[in-house]
């Protein structure tokens, strides 16, 4: 079969390998849609990702399709079956599966491999995060399942409400899906960020107010400039320091900021102890996604309330990601491509 192996930094092949026999408990997916990702281009930038993945190896982790093999061991489960895949599942027996804190788990099991014509799905996934589709549900959508776990349990840190008033810094797409999320549960949504398309989408996702930050050097400055309110929630969906120092500045007295957007390694912001104290801030940073979080996400995709029409704005074929991956580290600005397996 075809599969992308990522050997380095900026160093994507696509070539033939042996699809390796089943072991007990395992099934294999033909993959019929797979997804870009901004934590797959770092890796492919980076070469490497400490927890996800060693070189050489299989790349891409959102992915959703269909069942053409099963271990011989296997129940429960058949050919034929329509499924979305997570790329991790928890052991369900340290400290932290047992809290209920399972994106915590320490000893996580990743699976990598989305951009390829099948992928060997490891037993733990099997049976802890491999969820069925509905009918009507189609590949692409549900390949969204990943990402959008990962703002299901951001949202679920943030204890979101009705009427709040909430903040995104960040026009990727998890400041995108955070934005629809918000809204879906009531919240008042502000949505700062760049790109004329992305700030078009995230009015059309549920933003009340946008405002863009585009050539701005100070982003604080830019918000309050076009919203005087504070805000009762923050959600910095960037990734760097200075975003996250100005989420600090525009949350309300009382509010919740949370981190989301993962800055690079060794860096750091200052915090003002007078602010975090008598303002009585609640800070918190979410990470990854639990088995809950995998299905409720899923059922927001089926009931429609996240399509990949409205986040997929590219196809490639497989032979054409390594192009690709180097056109997204140039700047490429599209939201998320659909890599054509087959």
């Amino acid at each position: 079969m075809k599969a992308a192996i990522l050997y380095g930094r900026e160093d994507l092949r696509v070539e033939e390998v042996g699809a390796k026999p089943l072991r007990p408990g395992e099934v294999r997916m033909g993959i019929k849609a797979a997804l870009t990702c901004g934590t797959d281009l770092k890796v492919f930038q980076r070469g490497y990702h400490a927890k996800m993945i060693t070189p050489p190896a299989v790349f891409g982790h959102e992915m959703a399709g269909v069942i053409i093999e099963v271990a011989s061991d296997v129940t429960g489960w058949q050919v034929g079956e329509r499924v979305v895949v997570a790329n991790s599942a928890p052991c369900g027996e340290c400290y932290f599966c047992r809290q209920r804190r399972e994106n915590l788990c320490d000893d996580l099991q990743f699976l990598n491999g989305a951009y390829a014509e099948s992928v060997a799905v490891p037993a733990r996934i099997v049976q802890r995060n491999m969820v069925r589709l509905k009918p009507g549900t189609s590949y692409a959508d549900a390949a969204l399942t990943e990402p959008l776990a990962c703002v299901a349990q951001g949202a679920q840190d943030c204890e979101l409400q009705e009427d709040q008033r909430l903040l995104v810094i960040g026009s990727g797409p998890i400041g995108l899906m955070f934005t629809a999320l918000a809204r879906y549960v009531g919240c008042v949504v502000t949505f700062a960020g760049r790109g004329e398309q992305r700030l078009a989408l995230a009015r059309r996702l549920g933003a009340g107010h946008v405002v863009d930050v585009s050539g701005a050097d100070d982003v604080v400055a830019a918000v309050r400039n076009g919203c005087t309110e504070a805000f009762d929630v923050v959600i910095e969906a960037v990734g760097k320091p200075a975003t996250w120092d100005a989420a600090l500045k525009l949350v309300r007295k009382g509010g919740t900021v949370n981190f989301f957007g993962g800055c690079p390694s060794d860096t750091s912001i200052s915090l003002d102890t007078g602010l975090m104290h008598y303002s009585s801030l609640k800070l918190v940073a979410s990470f990854h996604h639990t088995p809950a979080a995998i299905r409720q996400a899923l059922g927001y995709i089926e009931k429609g309330l996240i399509r990949a029409a409205d986040f997929v704005n590219g196809e490639c074929k497989l032979e054409e990601l390594p192009a690709l991956f180097k056109a997204m580290a140039r700047g490429n600005r599209a939201v998320k491509t659909l890599v054509r397996t087959a």
